[in-house]
């Protein structure tokens, strides 16, 4: 899998985290898809690391919410034929991950582990503002995937 970096955030992310990152996204893909298929396919995810303000803009341009959130995905058109397959999108307000670490007292590592797993969940199709059971599951795989790591 092959992950698109851009750190644009007001909040410093060490390059060091970008390795955990990276290992977030793969086992949440392990925990979706079983590992034959995985290694066959050529994934891409593109990781955008931007500020609470352009993350606001977004949030109100694509959720009608004037405030800033912690991650939000984008998840790619349905149909390709490159050989690369990209899935999509992901924003994460590093000054929000930086709040909400120190807010839940874990480390910043821990907080952008868990957006880029969200992130990943929400590009492979689970959502949990559908209805509590899918909130349910989405929280499961989250926390089996956070314990793996």
């Amino acid at each position: 899998m092959k992950i698109l970096w851009d750190d644009r955030g007001a909040t410093p992310v060490p390059k060091s985290l970008y390795v955990t990152m990276k290992r977030a996204a793969l086992e949440t893909f392990k925990n979706c898809f079983d590992e034959p298929n995985l290694k066959k396919l050529n994934y891409e995810v593109s990781v955008s690391l931007v500020s609470d303000e352009e993350m606001c803009e977004l949030n109100k341009k694509y959720r009608e919410k004037h405030v800033p959130t912690d991650v939000l995905s984008f998840p790619a058109a349905e149909t390709q034929a490159a050989e690369t397959f990209s899935l999509g999108d992901i924003v994460i307000s590093t000054e929000t991950a930086a709040r909400q670490a120190d807010e839940y007292d874990h480390s910043l590592e821990r907080e952008l582990s868990f957006l880029i797993i969200h992130g990943v969940l929400h590009l492979l199709g689970l959502d949990h503002e559908t209805s509590p059971e899918d909130a349910a599951v989405m929280e499961e795989i989250q926390d089996h995937i956070l314990r793996a790591l």
